[in-house]
């Protein structure tokens, strides 16, 4: 079971020290992103998801092929073979980008935390969790910084720590477009319900309103009883 406040931590501190090592290619692709700002925001409209989060899956899941579907890279226009299989077939990328935010695991339209850690957790998740398991940095988001070396599953349920992932990671991704767009920001508030209000009180006679006749009335009858107990 993964430790979600081990994984929060340890993912805030390799943001604080990562450092692009592959900055020519991030560079070029996170330039590519950013131009096609409009059609990810066309889908964060429809899913909340913040449009930069959607853009660097895009690149991750099909190298921002615009005939692949970004649940898994499989054509939007036919039905999916791939994890996760039968989804579509849809009228458009952003129909199909809309289904895999919304109705595919781990149904990221349906997250409200898209603080900084929120971002980096949504991102670890929809590749899987199988390194955060592992105590080691995602390929996925660290590739192409100072914060990954090495190791990837190279197919289901089979680790290689020695293969080195050729793809950037979207946290390479996303430094270079916020040094692009400095209207990126992981900002989002973060919607808890860890802090159940106190249930609210009907004002009765034992429970009057506060200024009312009643509560004036109660705070008479409580200093005679003091001065007769």
């Amino acid at each position: 079971m993964t430790d979600f406040d081990a994984l929060t931590r340890a993912n805030l501190r390799r943001w604080q020290e990562a450092r692009p090592t592959r900055k020519p290619l991030s560079d070029r692709v996170a330039k590519s992103l950013v131009a096609s700002k409009k059609r990810y925001q066309t889908v964060e409209a429809g899913t909340g998801v913040p449009w930069a989060v959607i853009a660097v899956i895009h690149e991750r899941e099909s190298s921002q092929n615009w005939g692949r579907s970004l649940a898994q890279g499989d054509p939007w226009d036919r039905i999916s073979i791939h994890v996760p299989a039968g989804r579509g077939p849809f009228g458009s990328w952003e129909e199909a980008a809309i289904d895999a935010l919304l109705n595919c695991h781990p149904f990221l339209g349906k997250r409200k935390d898209w603080s900084l850690a929120g971002v980096l957790i949504a991102l670890e998740m929809y590749n899987g969790l199988g390194y955060a398991g592992k105590g080691v940095p995602s390929p996925y988001l660290w590739a192409g910084t100072s914060q990954y070396k090495s190791g990837k599953y190279v197919r289901d349920g089979v680790y290689d720590p020695d293969h080195v992932d050729q793809q950037l990671g979207c946290v390479a991704m996303l430094l270079s477009m916020m040094a692009i767009d400095p209207t990126i920001t992981f900002t989002g508030a973060k919607i808890t319900s860890s802090t159940p209000q106190e249930p609210r009180r009907t004002p009765s006679i034992a429970n009057p309103s506060k200024g009312s006749i009643g509560a004036f009335i109660a705070r008479i009858f409580n200093v005679v009883t003091k001065r007769k107990s």
